[in-house]
């Protein structure tokens, strides 16, 4: 089955506009889910909406959105009420401005969906306006309206199609300063960076996301299988190490680790070493000499 589009409407550049749908890029479909069950009945459990006061159930037909105001009264709001603030990026996507993409802080950026070219007449445009983001290596920003908010969009080229990804408002974002400001300043040696640096690099890869999986997921669905064939449960996951006392000697462990036992890199081991390796550039010259006599 072919998945469903999100959202409908148009993609706009300038007085060039194409129909376009818009679909999710990610899912959580796979993610392990639970129900509440009585433990005494073994049915499911419903959650039902209840008058907070009467403690009655509310029908779907007898619910009205509403907002808190002062003295605890709250406005209504009715359905035709709030399709009267219906925007232009309700059917929309205007792209309003390009800019480079590593311009664009990564703590603004939300989910992502794909947006394709809803029909044949529109595959042309869509191309052209793909095609010139490309060229320019840039992306475009642009607002919609999705599940009745208005979203800012970051849109970029995407193999045949393209990406776009909401951001999140400046509101929305806290500042960092008040969460840092109080991490002291520490000065590192130069051993010590030099060593963690070694670690970097050993472990250094090309980022491939199929080498990850979702372990807790994995664990979840073994235990269910563990319970559902009447087997022994996993066992809890080992304690977490203790604290470490020495970072040097932590650093030092973990360089070995990662040569496989090998020995450990020394800053200063280069500078010691020195003096035996000249002599050891000798030896092959007394011998020659020896050879000759």
């Amino acid at each position: 089955m072919a998945p469903r589009a999100n959202w409908k409407g148009y993609l706009k550049l300038s007085l060039v506009s194409c129909a376009v749908a818009l679909f999710p890029a990610t899912s959580t479909s796979q993610r392990v889910r639970f129900n509440i069950i009585n433990r005494e009945t073994g049915h499911r459990v419903h959650n039902q909406v209840v008058d907070a006061e009467t403690g009655e159930p509310v029908e779907e037909e007898d619910r009205v959105k509403g907002y808190k105001v002062e003295g605890g009264r709250y406005i209504l709001l009715e359905e035709e009420d709030i399709e009267r603030v219906a925007l232009e990026s309700t059917h929309t996507i205007d792209i309003e401005a390009f800019v480079p993409r590593d311009e664009v802080d990564e703590i603004y950026l939300d989910e992502s969906y794909y947006i394709v070219p809803d029909d044949k007449v529109a595959t042309e445009a869509f191309a052209v306006i793909r095609e010139a983001m490309s060229r320019q290596d840039l992306v475009g920003l642009a607002r919609v309206v999705l599940y009745r908010r208005e979203r800012l969009l970051m849109l970029q080229p995407r193999g045949k199609g393209l990406m776009a990804t909401t951001l999140r408002y400046r509101n929305e974002v806290r500042e960092a300063d008040k969460y840092f400001d109080d991490i002291p300043d520490v000065k590192i040696s130069s051993d010590m960076l030099e060593l963690a640096v070694h670690i970097l690099t050993s472990k250094k890869k090309h980022f491939d996301p199929s080498k990850f999986e979702d372990r807790y997921e994995k664990a979840l669905t073994d235990l269910i299988k563990a319970k559902r064939a009447g087997k022994e449960l996993p066992g809890p996951p080992e304690p977490p190490p203790s604290n470490v006392v020495n970072l040097m000697d932590a650093l030092r462990k973990s360089v070995q680790a990662e040569r496989g036992g090998g020995a450990t890199h020394r800053p200063q081991a280069r500078r010691q070493t020195a003096p035996r390796s000249a002599s050891h550039r000798r030896t092959p010259a007394r011998r020659r000499v020896k050879k000759a006599s």
